[in-house]
């Protein structure tokens, strides 16, 4: 293997993909309920009540991207967002008790509007539904840092906020950084210990990486999108443009920011990669046990805001046949998130709070700057199509 590449694939895959990870097309499609057969809800079942947890998600189903929460089993789906707007990427709060999420300030914007920071705003609402509450203005990607702290994106700025502060910390500015001039910044997620962000690029760059706040520094970690953290922060996993449906999810080791030395092959990396006609798979996203992963997948399309996702709940580990499809609606099921509990007790003792995380990342702040860092030993990361 060249050591100048962290995977070989063709230079034609890549070409293939340049609309991957977006989305371009027009409103989304009104759905309607399709009963699964009996053997699946007798999998639901199985599945979800080992689970025993909660899921919150963006429909169109009414027609309006609206959120919704159901069981793990996919059992009593509520409604808790309605009116003219587009709700979508809704994350929990650590402990559960709010959900974090983007709302369009009129009407229908596309998923590829995403990083137009002024027709959206931040809202929380408690998973049982009520009054959504707008927390940070002109702003979209929102993320949580602790159970009273969010990240989010603003033009090319990421910043962390305590909410009802009215406070902005700026943390990153892409502007002016040779390696990520001209990209719009997404889906950014900060270490537990305030270090670092990892950061899906559009735009005039379509790759994934990690940015070290204190460096100013961007190593890239591969091709694809939607990167996040693993719960115990030593891999990142992501979408990567490749495998049976033309996309699949990849996890590679980290440490102190950086990936590995040795170079891995596809095999290594692959995290899930489902069987069968259904497996165009985007929206990754772990449970805070890392036992538990809930994403979506279609058969045909692939516009995030537009295409037929169905929402999958698969046991990290088991065999990627024993992932279980959720909902059965022909409408666009995306950006799924899920709380479980017991695993939000567990980890809840080991977490950083936001003070401290905040502490962290104005100390490594305050260190050296450079505008850039090319992946270790000069290999590029995880190519492929964008």
């Amino acid at each position: 293997m060249n050591g100048q590449h962290w995977l070989r694939l063709a230079g034609s895959v890549l070409a293939l993909a340049l609309g991957a990870c977006s989305s371009i097309s027009g409103a989304p499609p009104k759905g309607a309920d399709d009963a699964p057969p009996a053997d699946e809800l007798a999998a639901m079942k199985e599945v979800g009540d080992k689970a025993a947890g909660l899921i919150v998600w963006s429909s169109s189903r009414e027609e309006n991207h609206d959120l919704y929460t159901m069981k793990t089993d996919g059992s009593d789906v509520k409604q808790i967002t309605k009116g003219d707007q587009v709700d979508w990427f809704p994350r929990f709060a650590p402990d559960g008790s709010k959900i974090l999420f983007c709302r369009s300030k009129s009407g229908w914007v596309s998923e590829r509007d995403a990083n137009s920071s002024d027709k959206w705003d931040l809202y929380t609402i408690p998973p049982e539904g009520g009054e959504p509450e707008k927390v940070i203005k002109d702003a979209s990607w929102g993320s949580w840092v602790s159970n009273d702290e969010v990240l989010f994106v603003r033009g090319t700025k990421i910043f962390r906020s305590k909410l009802g502060s009215g406070e902005e910390t700026l943390i990153m500015d892409s502007e002016g950084v040779s390696d990520l001039s001209g990209a719009l910044l997404q889906q950014p997620e900060i270490s537990a210990d305030g270090k670092f962000i990892a950061i899906t690029l559009r735009g005039s760059k379509r790759e994934t990486g990690i940015w070290n706040i204190a460096k100013k520094a961007w190593t890239q970690t591969g091709l694809g999108c939607q990167i996040n953290w693993t719960p115990d922060e030593s891999a990142i996993y992501w979408v990567h443009p490749t495998g049976n449906g033309g996309s699949r999810v990849f996890k590679m080791p980290i440490k102190d920011g950086t990936p590995p030395k040795q170079e891995l092959d596809e095999d290594q990396l692959q995290f899930m990669d489902m069987p069968g006609r259904r497996s165009h798979e985007y929206f990754p996203q772990l449970s805070r046990d890392g036992k538990w992963m809930v994403w979506g997948i279609t058969q045909r399309g692939h516009d995030h805001d537009i295409a037929d996702y169905e929402i999958y709940l698969w046991e990290v580990g088991t065999p990627f046949e024993k992932a279980v499809r959720l909902t059965h609606n022909s409408g666009n099921d995306r950006w799924p998130d899920i709380f479980i509990p017991s695993a939000a007790s567990a980890s809840s003792a080991a977490s950083a709070s936001g003070d401290e995380k905040l502490a962290a990342a104005d100390e490594q702040a305050a260190g050296p700057s450079k505008d850039s860092e090319k992946p270790a030993h000069g290999k590029k990361r995880a190519k492929g199509k964008p």
